[in-house]
């Protein structure tokens, strides 16, 4: 080997080693990024020797992909889940202190006690305050169920206009990726840069991703609407700022295709928005029909029968705001009764009508004679508790029960929904745990190895300096001959 030769060798080891040193030490201080790639250096050997030929940046396509997947099904599955909870809490947390299931049985005592006790009128006042309370409870439930609606309403416009803003990033990463890949640059960091935006996107909706030339990409929903083809779709939604049990929430639109609500438990949401759908239009307001249906039952139940025409029938202890002359139809959910049930305000300033009956006028009276021990209205409204009644189908429960067991019956299709979402979630969670960890085992980063080769690279550097060192002396003995 000649000294001008060697002197190229050691010439391409630093060349080589500080190209080298760099992407260890850059991979080094990103170990903890969970959005950047390792890179690695490729050596090749040519006619003027080992040269760093490329860096390459790890990536598994697949892997990706399940990845992608798992984020968006555990982002759905949280949001179903965190639903289901804010409408436990509302009914009063793990015993349902607050539910009107147990305003319920509370005042079907009181009405037993007041049937064993009709000419204690203490009693009759504390018919009228459990039967407030119970209002109330029917009341707030059905305020806090649409301000649930109004959650998941004000939720989708947040995440539509996170995703519209994720979307128009992603077109800048994407066409900083085409343009370094044509012109044969450096892709590697906007392709991080890409592939964390993917990430995000996936919390949102379902992604598909298509690879094309020079590293383009297409983006799709799960359903197969356009997503990013070149530049971004627009996703449009108008929030709605007001719900009642008759308000019904707006579409979300993806390049003008509408966003399907998702299903069950289980949710089969992939991301966030069609999660918040499934709240907002099926969940919830099927636990709002089945309160009104509750609220029916109540109405029903304590109606005063005219004594002239016993067919005709006017509410009683509880009516409803809007009421003109028509009871409720049996088996038939009348939206937002719940909201707007209240007790008689007759009823509330004599409690002893309620033994009586003749809350609606003298027709309505079973016992004219005020006789104080009369308990016959008051039986055949303790016994009415008792009694199965027709429900609404769509209401998602029970068509036939007792008005308690229905109510009841109710919490336990609450409380079956949220079981069977927490233990989805929990099975979603782990799967989004290991498919990251898969994913990071392949493209992260191991600071036991860039540390190891770290040193190996001092090494040759070592190796590098100890050949100059040779062929400088080499030169120091030519010279002192020549001279």
């Amino acid at each position: 080997m000649s000294l001008s030769s060697a002197m190229n060798t050691a010439q391409a080891i630093f060349n080589n080693t500080g190209t080298q040193t760099s992407t260890v030490s850059k991979n080094m201080a990103n170990s903890g990024n969970a959005d950047y790639a390792k890179r690695t250096t490729i050596v090749s050997t040519t006619l003027f020797g080992a040269q760093v030929s490329t860096t390459v940046r790890a990536q598994n396509e697949v892997l990706m992909r399940q990845n992608l997947g798992a984020i968006s099904q555990n982002s759905g599955q949280q949001s179903v889940l965190s639903a289901l909870g804010d409408m436990r809490s509302v009914m009063g947390g793990t015993d349902y202190e607050m539910s009107p299931a147990k305003y319920l049985e509370a005042l079907r005592n009181k009405i037993h006690e007041y049937a064993t006790r009709p000419s204690d009128q203490v009693v009759g006042a504390g018919v009228i305050s459990a039967a407030q309370d119970t209002v109330t409870a029917l009341n707030t439930a059905s305020s806090e169920v649409q301000r649930i609606r109004a959650d998941a309403d004000k939720q989708i416009e947040a995440q539509v206009d996170k995703l519209n803003n994720l979307l128009a990033e992603f077109k800048v990463a994407n066409d900083m990726v085409t343009t370094e890949t044509a012109v044969g640059g450096n892709p590697n960091d906007a392709l991080d840069r890409r592939d964390s935006l993917l990430k995000q996107i996936s919390e949102i909706v379902g992604v598909s991703v298509v690879n094309r030339e020079h590293n383009d990409v297409v983006l799709y929903t799960s359903d197969g609407t356009t997503l990013f083809e070149t530049s971004p779709r627009k996703i449009t939604f108008e929030r709605k700022l007001f719900y009642d049990a008759s308000t019904a929430g707006n579409a979300i639109y993806i390049d003008g295709v509408a966003v399907d609500a998702s299903t069950s438990a289980n949710t089969t949401a992939l991301g966030s928005l069609p999660a918040l759908l499934q709240v907002r239009d099926e969940i919830a307001p099927t636990f709002q029909a089945q309160l009104d249906e509750v609220a029916r039952g109540l109405i029903t139940i304590f109606a005063e029968s005219q004594n002239a025409t016993p067919a005709n029938k006017a509410p009683g202890l509880f009516t409803w705001t809007g009421y003109t002359t028509t009871m409720p139809a049996a088996g038939t959910v009348i939206p937002g009764l719940a909201a707007s049930i209240r007790v008689s305000s007759v009823a509330a300033a004599t409690p002893s009508l309620v033994r009586d009956g003749g809350i609606n006028g003298a027709a309505y009276t079973k016992n004219p004679d005020n006789n104080s021990s009369f308990s016959t209205v008051l039986d055949q409204y303790d016994q009415a508790f008792d009694t199965s009644m027709a429900f609404d189908a769509s209401a998602g429960i029970d068509v036939q029960k007792t008005l308690i067991g229905y109510s009841s019956n109710s919490l336990s299709w609450l409380e079956s929904l949220r079981s069977s979402a927490t233990a989805a979630g929990e099975s979603k969670t782990a799967l989004l745990a290991r498919s990251t960890e898969a994913y990071s085992n392949m493209t992260g980063v191991s600071l036991d190895e860039e540390l190891s080769l770290m040193l190996d690279l001092e090494q040759s550097y070592k190796a590098a300096t100890k050949l100059v060192s040779a062929i400088d002396e080499m030169l120091q003995a030519l010279l002192n001959i020549a001279s």
